[in-house]
């Protein structure tokens, strides 16, 4: 895997300005936790701006789908809607109630398979991981061929394509799937020494699946209407942001987990007596007060930037010695570090325990990476993607199982209720792995601020994660030769024939 390289003569550079940074954290967190509680007294409201966005944007298509779907609740056309849509209607209307349960199927299938993850991960962890890597490529090729023989032709390519990029992206990351199966393993085994992290979980499960009777009360609308496929489809795109803010509790879940296992980690066990009193129910109130809009900002960014930044990682890996191609993939790569500088879910973390805006805490967390070296573990680290094929492929089982049974019975909407019931199912899993995730991150950023935390939580944990770091220095630091190297053979020549 071929990671950015940064300039430098030896790793003992990168080793010792990591030590030297490390020291200095370990003596800023040598109080105790103090600069928590000093963050606690002093927390102000920040990115109020988004939050006001967030809320706008809420009400308006919480009303819109409400609306779409008592339209059509039990009689037709209830609301008189109709008769603005004449000039696009092309399909025969039916009733909310009709298509609604087909929803209701999909967010108890995505809800068993959520709390199933939580707890196969608990005990089988690493087949888990396996599974979701390995069988994904598998179900989008069979998913694809279904497709083509139904005659969706367009979903049958955007499905193969999907299993092609999927395959090609393992390929490029299968060096790295052992140390990112040892660093998931961790992370379970910190949840679940946490059962109340588990309970916030489970709670924001229920909250969730009363958000999405309200998306599909809207949805189930749409589909009955007596618009055009396109009609039908262009509605239903406009209703997706509805679906999104569900993503909401994906960093909501996290400021509120990675917080608790930060916490945990600093004060050395969830039973020492320097923790602070209340601590999640704290972490709760700043949640959905001070650190809101902080947290809806994030959400409108992060998930985005983090998948780009993997797609381009994986194709920068494989390119090898195509210079051209190189250079074009490297602009893009570090246009995209450059968002990431700004946006990553690392923010979560220190929101959660400084109370800083979401901007600044992102830089935060990641200059604190740079300047201790552990970006380097980071970059080599693809639990993230992991968690999410495994989010995918919960979304796929609960679209397949829903797409099914409307294929019985209307077969010309399949594909419409399958897509946005697997939207649905990969909410419900994801938050399942959010909770592993946001462990991932603690574990990070404690690392990154002081090593002998993990040290004193797992000690032959810290020594595999510090092997690797030294290993990933070293190859940095010899790519950085190497391109030295490049640089200055085709350098010289064209010095002397300035000269000349």
């Amino acid at each position: 895997m071929m990671d950015s390289p940064t300039i430098s003569s030896s790793s003992s550079e990168f080793s010792s300005t990591a030590t030297a940074d490390q020291s200095a954290a370990r003596s800023r967190r040598s109080g105790g936790g103090s600069e928590v509680v000093a963050a606690e007294q002093s927390r102000r409201w920040h990115d109020v701006f988004w939050l006001g966005i967030f809320v706008i944007h809420l009400i308006g298509l919480g009303f819109l789908l409400g609306v779409l779907g008592f339209n059509r609740f039990e009689i037709e056309n209830r609301l008189d809607i109709d008769k603005y849509t004449s000039g696009l209607s092309g399909n025969e209307a039916g009733l909310t109630e009709t298509y609604w349960p087909l929803y209701g199927v999909a967010g108890g299938i995505g809800t068993v398979l959520g709390w199933t993850w939580m707890l196969l991960l608990g005990s089988r962890a690493t087949q888990m991981m396996k599974v979701s890597v390995h069988i994904l490529t598998t179900y989008l090729a069979v998913i694809s061929v279904l497709c083509f023989w139904t005659e969706q032709i367009f979903w049958g390519v955007a499905f193969a394509i999907g299993a092609a990029l999927q395959f090609l992206y393992v390929i490029s990351v299968i060096d790295r799937l052992p140390f990112t199966m040892l660093v998931l393993q961790k992370a379970v085994k910190m949840v679940w020494n946490l059962p109340e992290v588990m309970r916030v979980s489970y709670a924001f499960m229920f909250v969730v699946l009363l958000w999405m009777a309200l998306w599909s009360f809207g949805a189930a609308g749409v589909v009955a209407s007596n618009l055009s496929d396109g009609g039908r489809w262009w509605l239903l795109v406009v209703s997706f942001p509805r679906l999104m803010t569900l993503l909401l509790h994906f960093p909501l879940a996290d400021f509120l987990l990675s917080g608790m296992v930060f916490l945990v980690l600093l004060h050395g066990g969830r039973e020492a007596a320097s923790i602070p009193a209340n601590s999640l129910t704290k972490s709760l109130q700043y949640a959905l007060t001070t650190s809101f809009g902080s947290i809806c900002y994030g959400s409108l960014f992060t998930a985005a930037i983090r998948t780009l930044r993997w797609e381009i990682r994986g194709v920068r890996s494989k390119i090898g010695n195509n210079e051209c191609l190189l250079c074009c993939v490297d602009f893009l790569f570090h246009l995209v570090e450059t968002l990431v500088r700004f946006f990553n879910k690392y923010a979560y973390v220190q929101i959660a325990v400084n109370g800083k805006s979401f901007n600044h805490s992102a830089r935060d967390a990641w200059e604190l990476f740079q300047s201790t070296g552990v970006e380097a573990l980071v970059a080599y680290d693809c639990s993230g993607a992991v968690l999410l094929m495994g989010t995918v492929f919960g979304g796929l089982i609960t679209g397949t199982c829903s797409g099914a049974w409307a294929w019985v019975k209307w077969s010309d909407r399949v594909i419409m209720i399958g897509s946005t019931s697997m939207l649905m199912g990969m909410v419900l899993v994801g938050l399942a792995m959010v909770v592993v995730e946001s462990a991932v991150t603690s574990i990070y950023i404690c690392y990154a601020e002081d090593p002998l935390l993990i040290q004193r939580w797992d000690a032959e944990f810290f020594n595999q994660m510090s092997e690797t770091l030294h290993h990933r220095l070293q190859y940095r630091s010899a790519r950085a030769r190497e391109v030295l190297t490049h640089y200055r053979l085709n350098d010289d020549p064209i010095r002397e024939n300035a000269a000349i």
